[in-house]
């Protein structure tokens, strides 16, 4: 039976003609009602016809590109990337493409509604940046909205995500595990025993990944974690200097701290330094992702590398059709150690600051 307009209204309990506004874009409507609509759309699987389908079918030049944060570095750096791959001089890929960013602020809900919205507009391919939200009934929403894309001929490409199976996406997945697991590698390799961790968010792949890494280098030198060695917090410099600061008030005698990412160890450095304690002499400590700012600050940040240009621009080759999907649509993509100032072996007491 087919889904009529007045179908998608009685479900989003609107009228018809704010049903019409919100998919033509053609007139204000609020945020809340707006997403009420696209979610009925969604669950209805409708599908634009007459004067509506031909508008969606001109734009489907359109190319999707989903981050987290656009303000953060390293979804910026993936972005420009893959835009960099879209389209270009000559019209090659069969012609311009129109990439538009959507920044979804981590919420689950704009990253559902602006996968909705692409499909609408019948995209020509999407990215999505970034870990993956560990909430099982958003991970069968995302996987199903994945397929319904894939199935409609958009070329869907996960860029930093983990796999996901039988969608028709491609995954270009950062081995997050592997980086975490040499960066505490190398910090017990100095002589470190004491180590604070300041994880992501617990409902992010990333955070998960890169927390089993370190876990396991423990495990593997036969070091036991104490609970109060692990804080969780924000990807950003903020939730590093906060993090930093309950880590020392749990256990003072912390030599090493491992940062989620390079912004929360700039924030964890900072919490250091007013805490009166040097890096690395008293306290060492380590990111990941290898940010453009790392070998900048002093001192130069111990860190994984990820290459965050290339697999962008890798992924928006394969978005593009000019570069083929790996033999089974996934590949790993590995980070590298990058050994630098902020870490080095315990030299002495960091069981309080320096007078």
């Amino acid at each position: 039976m087919t889904v009529t307009l007045a179908d998608v209204a009685a479900r989003a309990q609107v009228s018809p003609a704010t049903v019409s506004r919100v998919l033509n874009g053609n007139y204000p409507v609020a945020a809340s009602t707006r997403e009420r609509v696209l979610k009925a759309v969604d669950e209805l699987d409708y599908v634009l016809n007459g004067p509506a389908s031909a508008l969606a079918a001109a734009t489907s030049d359109l190319v999707g590109i989903l981050v987290n944060d656009i303000a953060d570095p390293f979804f910026g750096i993936m972005a420009s990337a893959i835009q960099g791959e879209i389209g270009g001089p000559g019209g090659r890929a069969g012609g311009e493409r129109l990439a538009v960013v959507c920044n979804t602020g981590g919420s689950p809900e704009r990253e559902l509604t602006y996968l909705t919205l692409l499909q609408r507009q019948r995209a020509a391919a999407v990215v999505l940046t970034g870990g993956a939200i560990e909430d099982a009934p958003h991970k069968a929403a995302m996987d199903a909205k994945l397929r319904k894309l894939t199935d409609a001929g958009t070329r869907v490409v996960l860029c930093g995500r983990p796999q996901a199976p039988d969608t028709g996406a491609v995954a270009l997945t950062f081995d997050n595990r592997g980086g975490g697991q040499e960066l505490t590698e190398h910090l017990i390799g100095l002589g470190h025993r004491r180590l604070g961790y300041i994880a992501g968010p617990m409902e992010r792949t990333t955070t998960r990944h890169r927390l089993e890494g370190h876990r396991a280098a423990l495990a593997a030198h036969g070091i036991e974690e104490d609970t109060r060695w692990t804080v969780h917090g924000q990807y950003d410099r903020r939730s590093g200097y906060e993090a930093t600061l309950e880590l020392l008030r749990r256990d003072p005698s912390l030599t090493a701290v491992v940062a989620a990412n390079d912004s929360v160890a700039l924030g964890a450095c900072a919490a250091l330094r007013d805490s009166g304690r040097r890096i690395p002499d008293d306290v060492s400590v380590a990111g990941f992702d290898d940010l453009p700012f790392s070998i900048d600050v002093v001192p130069a940040l111990t860190t994984v590398r990820l290459p965050l240009a290339e697999a962008g621009a890798r992924a928006g080759r394969i978005a593009m059709g000019r570069e083929e999907a790996p033999p089974g649509g996934t590949s790993v993509v590995r980070g590298e150690l990058m050994v630098r100032g902020s870490a080095a072996g315990p030299r002495g007491s960091a069981a309080g600051p320096r007078g």
